[in-house]
């Protein structure tokens, strides 16, 4: 889980957080060149409700990146608070987190610690 053990595969970096207790069956995400990624499961007790969401897409929305969200083959843009409630991403959901930008990276780290600390709710 530590953001500084990323590996590099295929053009894209990448580091998982846990093992997901999600309930569908995901494809693969496709991972641009260039592009990073993250798995996030959600360890929150209420999942990415509306407060959660709001906090995500403030935080992705403070980076010079371009940020989706996949949940079970659905992307939608990580600045989009709609688009990621619509993604029904609960307790143990795994989210795929993909950036490309200037500060990618930087997003992808504020965004696995705000999920990790379970968006500063404490449950």
């Amino acid at each position: 889980m530590n953001a500084d053990a990323l590996s590099a595969g295929g053009g894209a970096v990448g580091f998982q957080m846990g093992e997901s207790e999600d309930d569908c069956d995901c494809p693969e995400v496709e991972i641009p060149a260039g592009a990073l990624y993250g798995e996030f499961q959600i360890v929150n007790k209420k999942g990415l409700h509306a407060r959660a969401t709001a906090k995500f897409v403030q935080c992705a929305s403070g980076f010079d990146a371009d940020v989706t969200v996949t949940r079970c083959g659905e992307t939608v843009g990580a600045t989009s608070i709609m688009g990621i409630l619509t993604l029904g991403a609960g307790i143990g959901s795994t989210i795929t987190v993909v950036a490309k930008g200037r500060e990618a990276k930087d997003a992808l780290q504020a965004l696995q610690t705000l999920v990790a600390d379970r968006f500063g709710e404490g449950e």
